[in-house]
């Protein structure tokens, strides 16, 4: 694999099928189920890129089952069963209409790959543990999608209240309209992705889970969890697409500025915890 000049690079090969998205003509791609879609960088939004050029329609075409959020940072995305869930900043739970436009997202045509056993998980570090174990025998340097129901002992998950331009960062948005929300003994759905460790400048290693009630009511983006017992399933995935916005504004980011820290901040801090 060879690295491209400058700070900030990224490993070429992994952009297997790197595209520039300014019409939905650029979606007469035939579909492929085996491949992870990425809308934009994690990287991107961590700097406060809430706007877009791809929608919700658009997006369908390249998946059914996976995680994001929407312009302005208007909420949590669940993408399951072909359907784009909208986690409001109420946490209350709408189906994103098709035109709505996403800075960010990651999707794929789900299959229940590789089933994991799950007994007495205590808390989230535990679960990714369990699904660790798993990345590790069926190999660490492939995508994941988790899906599984269950009854949640509890669950902690938060959302957001939308912003308007000129967009703050995602931690600054989020310090000021992030909304959490406990449940117990919750039945639901849970949807996750896995990166490998290479994709620290595209996304973020590790795991990313978002929750969506079983009546479809209520969601997030997940802070904590335990549960007593499920089977999750593992899509495993070795093609990887991105596609990046036409767009002026998206252009003048600075990709290769270091969001380590906000991302993790994001991705694992309460609100209190934020605000410090």
């Amino acid at each position: 694999m060879k690295k491209l000049n400058g700070k900030g690079t990224v490993i070429a090969a992994v952009l297997a099928g790197l595209l520039t998205i300014g019409s939905t003509s650029a979606y007469a791609d035939e579909e492929n189920q085996e491949n992870l879609t990425q809308v934009a960088l994690l990287q991107s939004l961590a700097q406060g890129y809430f706007g877009g050029t791809v929608t919700v329609g658009e997006l369908l075409t390249k998946g059914d089952t996976g995680i994001g959020t929407f312009e302005g940072l208007n909420g949590e995305m669940i993408a399951m069963d072909g359907k784009i869930y909208q986690a409001l900043g109420d946490g209350t739970v709408i189906v994103a209409p098709d035109d709505t436009i996403i800075p960010y997202a990651t999707v794929t045509f789900f299959d229940n790959e590789i089933p994991v056993k799950l007994s007495d998980i205590k808390d989230k570090a535990q679960f990714e543990k369990e699904l660790n174990a798993a990345v590790a025998k069926h190999g660490i340097n492939s995508f994941y999608m988790v899906k599984f129901s269950a009854e949640f002992s509890s669950i902690l998950f938060r959302s957001e209240y939308g912003s308007k331009p000129p967009y703050p960062t995602l931690v600054e948005a989020l310090k000021g309209k992030q909304t959490e929300f406990t449940e117990k003994n919750i039945k639901g759905t849970l949807v996750g992705l896995f990166c490998p460790s290479y994709m620290g400048e595209l996304n973020t290693p590790g795991w990313h889970f978002h929750f969506l009630s079983e009546d479809k009511k209520k969601g997030g983006h997940i802070l904590e969890l335990s549960l007593k017992e499920a089977t999750a399933y593992l899509d495993k995935t070795d093609k990887f697409t991105m596609l990046l916005h036409d767009d002026e504004e998206f252009h003048k980011i600075n990709l290769a500025k270091d969001m380590k820290e906000d991302i993790r901040a994001a991705e694992q801090d309460t609100k209190g915890k934020l605000q410090k």
